[in-house]
């Protein structure tokens, strides 16, 4: 069983940030370096563990012993769908947002987000500014055997949506491509107040092989 330090969580941080992740072991101290390393400091960090069978504990388990406001729970493997509203279902914060496992923050993301966020109190939904590494083209989420742009797509890591916005619209969708995409068209339709930001500070990694949008495209395809 993983332990953690004695938690000092805030009653309600302002961010949840909630990493999802399956059998990414390798990758994630560069995820886990690049949160514990922000220059805004109220947050906290839900790790939900998809069912992973490799070294991912032994990996978490340092972080947790360092720092008392990241969380680690293990679920059944269902997709990224599920483990998002998972970690939403445990997020105390007033905002939820994402790390995936494979990606990784700038130093000043959070800080960036919260300026804009306090700046506008009315936006309930910001998304938007990465920099992408790797190859910019992904899977049409309508169409997965047409490439499309990134800049053409939302994506899901780069969220930052109130947390009582996102629970009342029911969480995310049991998929395992595309729930960001169809959270989103949720959002719109339910009037949510939706904001966009250009500040690269999500650094979006189109390298890793077992990628969500690779996969979809190799299955597509086969």
């Amino acid at each position: 069983m993983l332990t953690s330090a004695t938690s000092t969580i805030p009653i309600q941080p302002f961010f949840s940030v909630i990493m999802c992740t399956y059998n990414r072991a390798a990758l994630l101290p560069r995820a886990l370096d690049s949160l514990v390393s922000q220059t805004e400091s109220d947050w906290e960090a839900i790790i939900v563990d998809d069912g992973s069978t490799d070294a991912t504990p032994n990996v978490v388990q340092p972080y947790l012993e360092r720092f008392a406001n990241i969380r680690y729970t293990h679920r059944e493997n269902g997709g990224i769908g599920m483990a998002r509203t998972t970690g939403l279902q445990a997020a105390l914060g007033r905002f939820l947002t994402f790390l995936d496992s494979d990606d990784e923050y700038v130093p000043e993301h959070l800080a960036s987000r919260k300026y804009i966020l306090c700046d506008t109190p009315a936006i309930e939904f910001l998304h938007g500014g990465m920099d992408i590494i790797g190859n910019p083209y992904v899977p049409d989420k309508n169409d997965p055997s047409r490439l499309i742009h990134i800049s053409e797509c939302v994506v899901g890591g780069t969220f930052v949506v109130r947390c009582d916005v996102a629970r009342t619209l029911g969480g995310f969708s049991p998929l395992r491509f595309g729930d960001d995409a169809v959270f989103y068209e949720k959002a719109q339709k339910a009037g949510v107040v939706i904001a966009t930001t250009n500040l690269p500070t999500y650094r979006y990694y189109r390298t890793t092989v077992d990628s969500l949008c690779t996969t979809a495209f190799q299955d597509v395809t086969a």
